[in-house]
C-alpha cells in the first residue's frame, strides 16, 4: 500500500465515524487502571521545567490530550481526520488541535518535550513505521519522551464496519520486539514496557495490549 492510499483510507474512515467514535470511547480510560498508570508515568516525565509542549499524535476526539492536561501536561493534539479535529475542538475548546499526518509532521526539529502515539500507529503499514518513528525522533527535543500504545500480535485485519458505520480500514497487530527494534533504530532509548492482557471490554475481538516508554538522547 502506498503512503497516499493509506492516508486517504484512514482519513476517510475516521471522518465517517468521528462523532460516534468520540461518544463510544469517551469514558474508556475509566476502567483501565494500567493504561492510566502509563499515562501518569509519562506525564511525570514530561513536566520538567525546561520541557516543551507535548504532542498527542493521532489524537482523535482529544480524550487523551484532555487526560494529559488534567495531569498537568501542556498538551496539544494532531490528527489526520478534519472531522476528528472538529469534534476535539468542540469537546475541549480550551485545548489546541491541528490537522496533520504522522508521516510528515508540521513541527520544527527538536521542539516538543514529549509525544504520545496512543494506538495511532495501528493503521500504519509496517513498511511506513520507520518513517513515522523517524518523524517522532525529529520533532522531540533532546531528553524528550515518547509513549506509544499498540496491539500485540503479528497480523493485519481488514475492517468493513466499525463504530456503527461501514468503512474500509486495515488494523495491524505488531510484535513488541519489532516495535522495540524500530524504536531503537530510530535513535530512541526504550525505558519501559508494559504488556497487559485484554480486559472484559476488549474480549474476544482484541488481544494483548502494549505500552512503551522511550526517550531521545541528549546530543553529546
Amino acid at each position: 500500500m502506498t503512503e497516499s492510499t493509506y492516508l486517504h483510507a484512514t482519513q476517510l474512515a475516521y471522518d465517517t465515524v468521528a462523532a460516534d467514535y468520540a461518544e463510544l470511547l469517551r469514558d474508556e480510560l475509566d476502567t483501565k487502571p494500567l493504561d492510566r498508570a502509563m499515562l501518569a508515568a509519562f506525564a511525570e516525565l514530561v513536566q520538567a521545567p525546561e520541557a516543551g509542549e507535548v504532542a498527542d499524535l493521532g489524537c482523535g476526539p482529544g480524550r487523551i490530550t484532555a487526560h494529559l492536561q488534567s495531569l498537568g501536561v501542556n498538551a496539544f493534539g494532531i490528527d489526520l481526520s478534519p472531522r476528528m479535529v472538529a469534534v476535539a475542538r468542540r469537546s475541549h475548546p480550551d485545548l489546541r488541535f491541528e490537522q496533520g499526518s504522522m508521516t510528515a509532521l508540521e513541527l520544527a526539529d527538536g521542539t516538543v518535550g514529549g509525544a504520545v502515539a496512543w494506538y495511532s500507529t495501528v493503521h500504519t503499514p509496517p513498511e511506513l513505521l520507520p518513517k513515522v518513528f523517524g518523524e517522532i525522533h525529529r520533532v522531540l527535543a533532546p531528553g524528550g519522551h515518547l509513549l506509544i500504545a499498540f496491539k500485540v500480535g503479528d497480523e493485519r485485519r481488514h475492517l468493513d464496519r466499525g463504530y456503527g458505520h461501514e468503512l474500509s480500514l486495515d488494523v495491524y497487530w505488531m510484535p513488541p520486539e519489532h516495535i522495540a527494534e524500530l524504536v531503537s533504530k530510530t535513535g530512541l532509548v526504550l525505558d519501559a514496557q508494559l504488556i497487559r492482557e485484554p480486559d472484559e471490554s476488549e474480549r474476544p475481538r482484541s488481544g494483548r495490549q502494549a505500552f512503551f516508554l522511550a526517550h531521545k538522547l541528549y546530543e553529546s
